[in-house]
């Protein structure tokens, strides 16, 4: 094998460890610096949200998770909204957006649904490739969990209501 070729496999498998460490350690990772599109044109960003405890939920209308997830999501966003509790959902880039804005008014969705057109925002947040992935964000911008699959709605609310109290 040519010396260049073993540098570049080395480099690709330095940056996959470096993914999975970061995904692995997400309780001390900063949030990325995104910008949320909503299905109806709206601009807001994560450095927007600094100062809030933010839940990022990665889904899809074809994934029956997401759908079953979905209804817990509202309730916690209605449960903890007024406390400083932002939510935003990323439909991933393969959801019809005709598809996303029809569930979102259906289900009347009442917190920001994001299209994520070019996949940047899942590229940002570690690669994320499976629904529903669930980050949770601090007031200052670093998450402190990430969820693959539902999360345990118990535990999600404790650790919210934690996050809730820091300044």
């Amino acid at each position: 094998m040519k010396p260049i070729v073993k540098i570049g496999i080395a480099a690709a498998l330095a940056a996959a460890i470096g993914t999975i460490v970061l995904v692995g350690n997400s309780a001390q990772a900063e949030a990325p610096a995104v910008q949320y599109t909503s299905i109806k044109g709206q601009q807001t960003s994560q450095a927007a949200l600094k100062g809030k405890v933010v839940l990022v939920n990665f889904w899809a209308t074809s994934c029956t998770g997401c759908m079953a997830e979905m209804p817990k999501l509202v309730d916690t966003h209605r449960k903890y909204a007024k406390q400083g509790f932002e939510t935003v959902a990323v439909a991933m880039s393969y959801d019809p957006p005709n598809y996303v804005a029809a569930y979102t008014e259906k289900a009347q969705l009442p917190f920001f649904v994001a299209l994520d057109v070019d996949g940047g925002i899942a590229r940002r947040f570690g690669e994320v490739q499976l629904t529903p992935t669930t980050f949770l964000i601090d007031k200052h911008g670093r998450i402190v969990q990430r969820y693959l699959g539902e999360p345990d709605f118990n535990q999600l609310h404790a650790l919210i209501e934690e996050k809730l109290k820091e300044a």
